[in-house]
Parts: C-alpha cells; structure tokens; sequence
C-alpha cells in the first residue's frame, strides 16, 4: 500500500521536469493523477507512463488562468475518480529581461501563469473542500504551491518572475491560516531541478553527470518531499516553505523582525542615517541575490 491510495491528485504543467516526475511518483504511490498540461501530447505521453507501470491516471489540456476551463480540470477529475484531495501547483514560464528593458507583456504573461495559475484553482477546489468540510466530511485536503529560490532571494533579469514567486509565499501563508478550519493544508516548495526552465537559463550546471554519479539535478529528487505533503500523513503540516535540491531539504524562514531601536517618539529625517547604518550592522549578512 502506497501512502496515496484512495487519493486523486491534480498536477499543473506535468506534461515535463518536475511536474512530470510528481505525477509518476504520486502513481507509485497509489494515487490517482490528472496529469494538466496545455502540451496536450506531453500530457497524454506522462499518463502512458503511468499506465505502463499499473497506474491510473487522466490526460487534461485545459487552461488554468481562467475558472471556466480550470473548472473543467476539476470535473474531470470528479467524473473519472470521484473527488479531488491534492492539488500541486507546479506550471510555470519564463519571460526574462532586464526589469529596465522589461514590458508589460512579459510582466503579465508571467503573473498570469505563476500567480493567476495558482488562484484559480486552488479557489474552485477550496470551495469544494470547504462545502465538503460543512457538510460534515473530513477532506484532509492537501494544496502544494511551487516557489523558487529566485522568489526567496532575488534574481537578476527575473522581476517578473521572482515577485510572482515571492507572492506564492505569501498566498500559502493566507491559503493555510484560512483553510485549516476546513482540512486543508497549504505548503510551498522552492525546488531546484533540471527543466526545461533551468536547461535554457543554466544549461552547463544542471547538466546529467556522465559517470554515473549521484544526478543532483534530477527532478525525481523533490518528488518523495511533494508526495510526503500530499499525503494524509502531513496534515499537522502547514503554512510552509521548503527548499529541495538533490538529497537536501531545508525550511525557508522568511522575513524576520530584526532587534530595533526605538526612540520613544519621533525621528528627525536627519538623524535617521546613524541609525539605519546600526540597523544594517545588526542584522545578518545579506544573502546572495541569484544572478549575481
């Protein structure tokens, strides 16, 4: 018996890389997968896989930024394996350039995907699991949100990009202190893997090793942490962000209140350059800003 058994699971952009090795690591976990991706043969290709090897699962092709289509995903799901218990909110797109040189196209077009991707059907099943929650039902419902290293730190030629992976953060934090009273959980990954993403940005570092060593880079290693927080197993989990990268896993902490100086009243503005300069020394080195 898998730890996913009984259980359906939507994967976003699982046509590839990581999300195509969550859907084949969900299946041999028990689970049945809805394998979305708007590549409508990569999708149908992942789902022979998973037959291949004895499982159940389902091709979709439709879009996720919008609740019409997105709630065809979900009724799909319903109608072939009864209900709905994960969703991992995996697809994503690049649009990089400089912020300067950056237009406004490519600013939405990453929004839309990244932080519009994620809304949508996270609210349909949300509202599903909260009527089911109501009406008596444990949905022990699982939501698995995909940020980035890039949304923790910082990217160079990624504003677009690494603002909607920041904000995927803080739409976990709301998901999981809104939804608990109904069974549901909300947790946030920031994975690094080989896709096809990091394969056009870093081509020479995510590269598989040729003499058959440990294949840091693979995307199957972030797929047992995904599986683990879509599992009944980790329903006392919630409201967090994980770092996966080859055989590590870490917690990101997020923005921490550093010791302050107060005054006792108002600063004059020329006082304050003493004072944020003790500010600054106080605190933590500054990370590396990826890119740089």
């Amino acid at each position: 018996m898998g730890i996913c058994e009984q259980r359906t699971v939507i994967i976003t952009g699982a046509g590839g890389g990581l999300g195509r090795a969550y859907a084949l690591a969900f299946a041999a976990e028990g689970a049945n997968v809805v394998v979305n991706d708007i590549r409508a043969e990569a999708a149908e290709a992942v789902v022979a896989e998973i037959a291949g090897q004895g499982g159940q699962a389902l091709a979709n092709a439709d879009d996720i930024t919008r609740a019409v289509t997105a709630q065809r995903i979900v009724d799909a799901a319903v109608a072939r394996f009864g209900d709905v218990h994960v969703l991992v909110n995996n697809a994503g797109n690049l649009r990089d350039r400089l912020f300067v040189n950056m237009s406004e196209q490519e600013w939405d077009e990453v929004m839309a995907v990244h932080l519009r991707g994620h809304f949508v059907l996270a609210n349909l099943l949300a509202r599903r699991w909260r009527e089911q929650s109501k009406a008596g039902a444990a949905p022990r419902a699982r939501i698995i949100n995909t940020s980035s290293g890039a949304g923790l730190q910082g990217s160079v030629g990624q504003a677009n990009y690494a603002t909607a992976k920041a904000g995927i953060c803080a739409l976990t934090l709301v998901q999981a202190a809104e939804l608990a009273r109904y069974g549901v959980t909300a947790n946030a990954i920031a994975p690094a893997a080989r896709t096809a993403m990091t394969e056009s940005a870093m081509p020479d570092m995510v590269k598989k090793p040729e003499d058959g060593s440990f294949d840091f880079w693979d995307p199957a290693n972030v797929a047992p942490l995904v599986v683990w927080l879509g599992s009944a197993q980790s329903g006392h989990v919630s409201g967090r962000v994980f770092e996966a990268s080859g055989g590590k896993l870490s917690l990101a902490d997020g923005w921490r209140t550093m010791p302050g100086v107060d005054k006792g009243g108002r600063w004059q503005p020329a006082e304050l350059g003493q004072v944020v300069d003790g500010l600054i020394e106080q605190g933590v080195a500054p990370q590396k800003v990826y890119g740089t």
